[in-house]
């Protein structure tokens, strides 16, 4: 199927995706601090900029939307049909980038979550979020 938008629409569009305080980051961000936690968002002095950064845990969470980080096997993530290579080359170089920023922060003694967005649909969230705080009370 080809876009239904023009390709400056479209361009629009994408520019305008948020990449901080989205709505899969909020769901997590609320229920932590209701749980409790007290934590710092997008340290710019940690690699990747965590979204959340729990120092008393010294574990930080990143909540990756499905499409943007290559989520195998989700629904959400579906290569779109237009301009398969230039999508193709982006996700793969998320992926890549996302490997060695785990890599680094793990170098650097720190305990790394990835919540995927899909996990927070509203059928999964709850047990999404109980696993969160399990993992971040495991590495006390």
């Amino acid at each position: 199927m080809t876009d239904t938008v023009t390709k400056q629409r479209r361009s629009e569009i994408m520019a305008n995706v948020k990449g901080k305080h989205t709505k899969p980051e909020m769901i997590v961000r609320r229920y932590l601090h209701s749980k409790g936690f007290r934590f710092r968002i997008h340290d710019k002095k940690l690699p990747g900029k965590p979204d959340i950064k729990l120092t008393k845990y010294k574990t930080v969470i990143f909540i990756n939307g499905c499409f943007w980080h290559g989520h195998e096997n989700c629904k959400i993530y579906v290569m779109p049909k237009t301009n398969v290579e230039f999508w193709n080359n982006k996700i793969y170089k998320n992926i890549n980038r996302d490997k060695n920023i785990i890599n680094n922060l793990k170098e650097l003694g720190w305990n790394v979550i990835i919540v995927w967005e899909c996990s927070l649909k509203k059928s999964k969230r709850e047990e999404a979020l109980k696993i969160i705080v399990e993992k971040i009370n495991s590495k006390i």
